[in-house]
């Protein structure tokens, strides 16, 4: 059997497809804790975690991502939070690693594994502290060898090269995305501007993810492809958003609107509103292209089905789904029929 292609060289060859929010799924489903989001449901609760990679990966997802985020240990051990205790960093770390391989091995995805912002970052820790943090993930992301490495839902762009910094001290390639509006970081830094860092510290995969909805994160995008020109330099684009709608949010996303975390639900997009999302990526020239909170299989599916015929295939959840509603030709009443 020949060697699985790795992240770089399918996204030389064309689109790659992200999966979802895992920890916000897993919260709906009665698994993570709203509060501290993070993902020792991974040893407490595996089964669940490996399902909905599995439902990722019937739905088209070329990449799972092991459930890692928010698994740093100061944010295992921040307010209160006793899985660092309980399970280890690198406990936690590495079952997720495990999982996600178990699922990917039952079709053609990658894994990677993901770092997030810090508690000690935003207390004023300095960098070696910092990085340290990372550190503990990484190491436990290169045992379990996953295919390459993700820093995702950084605010500071400073943070997000220490991350990038580690990562690519491992050999392996990075991938680095933002949670940033068009207002640039919470320093104030530009988005142009970020994005000609991340890709100076190293990444060869940027662009954002959370905090915004899907069109609102490709104005970023748009911005970050900008800068990147304009310095004369080149990397992968990739996005993440969330599957809500976010038009009014300011400065930091859907965490300032009223009604988050719990009563998101009516800014839910539809499986339209993502074809629409997934053709003006890749029109814009995104070619990771995924999703963050709020995103479901379902979403995943229609990204698949909308570049299907760049992609030459259909996912195996397709299978149950007749794409632009023809399966209703089937239903009992006329009147739907009709649709």
């Amino acid at each position: 059997m020949s060697a699985k292609k790795g992240i770089l060289e399918r996204l030389a060859e064309g689109i790659v497809i992200g999966d979802g929010g895992y920890v916000w799924q897993l919260e709906k489903r009665g698994y993570v804790k709203a509060g501290p989001w993070t993902p020792e449901a991974s040893v407490e609760y595996p089964d669940a975690v490996k399902q909905l990679h599995r439902e990722f990966l019937r739905a088209g997802s070329d990449v799972l991502q092991a459930f890692t985020f928010y698994a740093s240990e100061d944010k295992l051990d921040n307010r209160g939070n006793q899985a660092a205790e309980k399970y280890t960093v690198r406990g936690i770390n590495a079952a997720s690693c495990k999982i996600a391989r178990e699922v990917a091995s039952e079709g053609n995805a990658l894994i990677l594994g993901g770092l997030s912002q810090t508690p000690s970052y935003l207390s004023g820790e300095p960098k070696a502290s910092v990085q340290q943090e990372f550190k503990k993930q990484v190491d436990a992301f290169v045992e379990n060898n996953v295919d390459f490495l993700l820093c995702e839902y950084f605010e500071h762009v400073e943070e997000i090269e220490w991350a990038i910094e580690v990562c690519k001290a491992t050999g392996k390639a990075v991938a680095a995305t933002m949670c940033i509006g068009t207002f640039g970081d919470l320093h104030g830094v530009p988005v142009d501007q970020c994005a000609v860092r991340m890709v100076r510290a190293g990444a060869n995969i940027i662009g954002v993810n959370c905090h915004f909805d899907p069109m609102r994160s490709l104005e970023t995008i748009r911005l970050m492809k900008h800068g990147l020109e304009q310095a004369g330099l080149k990397a992968y684009l990739m996005c993440q958003p969330l599957a809500l709608h976010t038009p009014d949010a300011g400065r930091q996303g859907f965490i300032d609107l009223p009604e988050f975390p719990f009563a998101l639900e009516p800014r839910t997009c539809t499986r339209w509103d993502i074809h629409a999302y997934a053709r003006k990526a890749y029109e814009l020239g995104v070619r990771y292209i995924g999703g963050c909170c709020g995103f479901e299989p379902f979403h995943i599916r229609a990204i698949a089905e909308e570049l299907a015929p760049e992609r030459g295939r259909l996912p195996a959840g397709s299978q149950k789904h007749d794409p632009w509603a023809a399966g209703l030709k089937m239903h009992t009443k006329p009147w739907v029929r009709e649709r």
